[in-house]
This record gives C-alpha cells, sequence and structure tokens, in this order.
C-alpha cells in the first residue's frame, strides 16, 4: 500500500490542514481567510492538495478517520469555491453543442503558448527532464485514479467507453504494466525518489492545481461532466507529447526502460483519443445536452492550467533557475 510523509507548510492554509490532520481527530476551528491566489498559489494548492490526498492514500501519523471529518470538508468546501470561481473567471463558456467531439477536437489543436515537448526533443537536458518528470509525478504515479471516481456516475455507452481507456490505464490485468508504475519505472532510470508523494514539498502551486483539478471534478457528481471532459482532452493531446518526451530520452542515451511510459501513451492513447471523443464524450453529451457545457468547461480548463504550467517551467528555464520550489 502506498503512503506519503507530510511536506513542510506553507503558508496560513496549508498549516491549518497540515497541524490539524497531525492531531488527533477533532473539530477544527476557525480558518484562516483566503489571500493566497486560488489558481495558482503555492499555499492554497497545497492545502487543497493534502485534503484530497486524505480519499487517495494513506498519509504518515495521520489518523484515516480525518478523510471525512465534517469540519475539514467545510474548509475544503471553501477552497473547491475559490478555485472554481477563478477557473470560471479564466475560461470561456462553451454552448450546448451535441457536437462535443468537434469542440474538443478544436481544443486539442489549440496552439497558444509555446511547446514544452517540442522544446525538450529540441534540445534535451538531463537537468530539465529530470525536473519535468518530477512536477509530473504528483499526478503520473495516481494515474487514472482521479478519472476513475465517475466511473459509478456513469451508465451505458459513456461507461463502457471509460472503462475501455481506464483498463489499458491499469495494466490490462498486469500489474507490471500499470502505467504508474511505468512512470516510477522512468523516475528510477533517471535516478529520482519514485516514493509517492516524495516530491510534493517541491512542487509549486500551478503543478498541484492541475492535480487538484483533476480530483474537484471527479470527487463531485456535479462535476461528472468535467472530469469526463478533462479526460477526453488529456488522451486527445497525449500523443504526439509523450512521443518528442521519450525521444529526448533516447537523445539522452536512455534505454527502454526510461522510456517505456512514453512509449506507451504513444501506442495507447492514439487509440484512447475517438474512444474518448466520441464514445466517451460525445454520448454522454448526446444522452444529456447540459452535460455539453460541462464537458466543454473541464477540458478548457485542463488546457488553461496546462499552458500556465508550461509557461512557468519555460520562463524559469530561461532565467537560467529552477521551476521547483527550493
Amino acid at each position: 500500500m502506498r503512503t506519503m510523509q507530510l511536506p513542510a507548510e506553507r503558508g496560513p492554509l496549508s498549516a491549518h490542514v497540515i497541524e490539524a490532520i497531525h492531531s488527533p481527530l477533532r473539530g477544527l476551528g476557525e480558518p484562516p481567510d483566503i489571500t493566497d491566489d486560488p489558481l495558482t498559489g503555492d499555499d492554497f494548492h497545497l492545502a487543497l492538495y493534502l485534503c484530497y490526498e486524505l480519499h487517495y492514500t494513506s498519509i504518515e501519523g495521520v489518523d484515516s478517520r480525518w478523510e471525512w471529518e465534517p469540519s475539514l470538508l467545510e474548509f475544503r468546501r471553501r477552497l473547491e469555491d475559490a478555485f472554481e470561481k477563478e477557473l470560471a473567471v479564466n475560461t470561456p463558456p462553451v454552448d450546448k453543442d451535441p457536437d462535443i467531439a468537434t469542440t474538443l477536437g478544436n481544443l486539442a489543436r489549440d496552439k497558444t503558448g509555446p511547446s514544452l515537448s517540442r522544446i525538450l526533443e529540441r534540445d534535451p537536458s538531463l537537468e530539465r527532464i529530470r525536473e519535468f518528470v518530477i512536477h509530473r509525478s504528483a499526478y503520473q504515479l495516481k494515474e487514472a485514479d482521479p478519472h476513475s471516481w465517475v466511473i459509478p456516475r456513469l451508465t451505458g455507452k459513456p461507461k463502457a467507453a471509460l472503462m475501455e481507456i481506464q483498463i489499458d490505464e491499469y495494466g490490462s490485468g498486469d500489474a507490471a504494466a500499470i502505467h504508474a508504475e511505468l512512470f516510477a519505472r522512468t523516475m528510477r532510470a533517471l535516478e529520482l525518489d519514485d516514493s509517492y508523494g516524495a516530491y510534493i514539498g517541491r512542487l509549486p502551486g500551478i503543478t498541484l492545481a492541475q492535480t487538484n483539478l483533476m480530483s474537484m471534478f471527479g470527487l463531485h457528481h456535479r462535476w461528472r461532466g468535467a472530469i469526463v471532459g478533462h479526460l477526453a482532452l488529456f488522451e486527445m493531446t497525449s500523443t504526439e507529447p509523450n512521443r518528442r518526451y521519450g525521444n529526448a530520452l533516447r537523445k539522452l542515451g536512455f534505454d527502454s526502460e526510461a522510456t517505456a511510459f512514453f512509449d506507451e501513451h504513444v501506442e495507447a492513447d492514439a487509440v484512447h483519443e475517438a474512444i474518448a471523443a466520441h464514445d466517451l464524450a460525445g454520448s454522454l453529451a448526446s444522452e444529456n445536452l447540459d452535460m455539453a457545457t460541462d464537458i466543454g468547461f473541464g477540458a478548457r480548463c485542463l488546457l488553461h492550467l496546462e499552458q500556465r504550467w508550461s509557461a512557468h517551467l519555460l520562463d524559469a528555464w530561461d532565467a537560467t533557475r529552477t521551476s521547483l520550489l527550493l
């Protein structure tokens, strides 16, 4: 069973969570005001990440009953409300278009901002590849889990399509082929710590926000359309970047042990793309037109945060500094 260590606090919000869950189960006192940026703030997103992490894994020294403590859930709700409000401000609305597959296809072709994968493929360096992999570890070491929350909330064709994608993500019955395990192998090949949550303390808010987005959508029934849209666009935009990341590792002399994760996604996501766009998102929107707006919202939120995250890494590297927290 995976476990993680509590990281150091970053401010009043994360301190509120860490001090609480490191203590015996009890009701929380008055929470601090939210003054950090709800979209990218380091303190804000560590606090929210830790609230969510109670639903995924064991945390060293933390009573698992904190997962459902009402006062902590109320604090999490306040964080989610602020996060959701900022996401709505930063993502344009999507019409109730029954042809949601076309809408997602247009989003997948969005070329706004520089391409991180192209830059790493063209001019790879071990230091930058290692940083990139550390950033991705927050999600990839739990890959598929946030999207799996929506399984019981779908029926019929959308549910069958989702399961077709998720079965591949979980290795189709082969534990060694689980995508999270393939990513751990990449980390080991790069001489990184593949322990679950090992780098959470070094990940900035914009990185944690991407995983928090999936958790927020996945854990709420009302956002079932948004998590479907998130997954659909994720699959539709995965093939070429993963091909480039694999090529970057090969240019640096790494073998198939290091590239297996990226190579697997080139093959698998090429198949998943059509399933996600038409059988999953398209079928859900055709069953319930109101879902189309939420599907589009989830996809646009993914795109916006991904672009902000890529810009963060590239800005740091252009300034010859690390993109990670020190």
